[in-house]
């Protein structure tokens, strides 16, 4: 990749990072459904003023519009719900730190793909030290007996798996310009969230600057901006490399949610982060490269 899209996918995760400290906000007066609700719905409507300032054309397909629009629920509503559900018994590093479990998940959904990339030996070395990280992450939760806090963790699992099958998914859609695609996915999805919240948990209240701030921020900068620049640079970069994403994420959430919410974050969970990671690098076959070039230095200097 490019210097210019390793800037962007760093910035990227940096900012996705931030929204695990929005949910976290939101969830004081909201409910997780009603979180996904103002998320969708404020990012579609940034979405769509972005669209006609930009003067760029709208499908007119609808078969195209319900295919977008079912890809919308799967890769916004349904993990934009899950997240702040478990974020109700996680820290937002910790919900954070499982996010990056998404390259992983790809690989995984990939390799049983129609035409997907298959696994190698590499891959699954990652694949296994991934899930390993996820049960260190949940060790203190076990230990302790907490089931609803490997609940939770559960939750954020699904949430990955949303994500890798999108990922996939959207590579059929390499045609639909970038703006109307986010459109009308983040449309459809909010048309699912929003009557789903009401008939769960009726009209929402707010009350709080704060979670009036996180709502816009979440949903305009989180989410619609972002996801423009994220369907321009998935056909560029590929589903496994975009998903690197997710390993900033943590970082930024952890720093986020120490400086403004408190959050303690344990040293399982740092050590569950590094076997997360130490699995990823073996997916995108950084570290088999590297001690394949230490070994053969050493072979060529005796």
């Amino acid at each position: 990749m490019t210097l210019r899209e390793w800037f962007w996918i760093v910035f990227l995760g940096a900012v996705w990072g931030g929204s695990f400290i929005f949910n976290a906000l939101l969830i004081r007066e909201l409910s997780p459904l009603w979180v996904t609700a103002f998320r969708v719905g404020i990012g579609a409507l940034g979405c769509w003023l972005f669209l006609m300032a930009m003067r760029k054309a709208v499908p007119r397909d609808p078969v195209l519009w319900l295919k977008l629009g079912l890809l919308g629920v799967l890769n916004y509503a349904i993990p934009f719900a899950l997240f702040p559900l478990a974020q109700a018994q996680l820290a937002s590093g910790v919900a954070a730190i499982i996010n990056a479990l998404t390259p992983i998940m790809t690989v995984i959904v990939s390799h049983f793909w129609l035409n997907g990339e298959r696994m190698t030996w590499s891959k699954t070395v990652g694949v296994v030290a991934g899930f390993s990280g996820v049960a260190i992450l949940a060790s203190p939760a076990l230990l302790a007996d907490g089931n609803s806090r490997v609940w939770a963790i559960g939750a954020c699992l699904l949430a990955t798996l949303c994500y890798a099958l999108a990922l996939n998914i959207v590579r059929s859609f390499r045609h639909v310009e970038p703006t109307a695609l986010t459109s009308i996915a983040l449309t459809g999805s909010a048309v699912a969230a929003i009557p789903v919240a009401l008939a769960a948990d009726g009209l929402p209240v707010m009350v709080m600057p704060s979670s009036w701030a996180a709502a816009l921020a979440i949903g305009l900068i989180s989410t619609a901006f972002t996801f423009q620049i994220m369907y321009r640079l998935l056909p560029l970069v590929g589903a496994t490399n975009f998903s690197t994403t997710t390993l900033i994420a943590p970082i930024s959430a952890i720093i986020l949610g120490t400086l403004f919410l408190g959050e303690t974050i344990l040293p399982s969970h740092l050590l569950g982060m590094a076997v997360i990671f130490l699995g990823l690098t073996f997916i995108d076959g950084r570290l088999p490269r590297l001690l394949r070039g230490m070994f053969a230095s050493a072979t060529q200097s005796e």
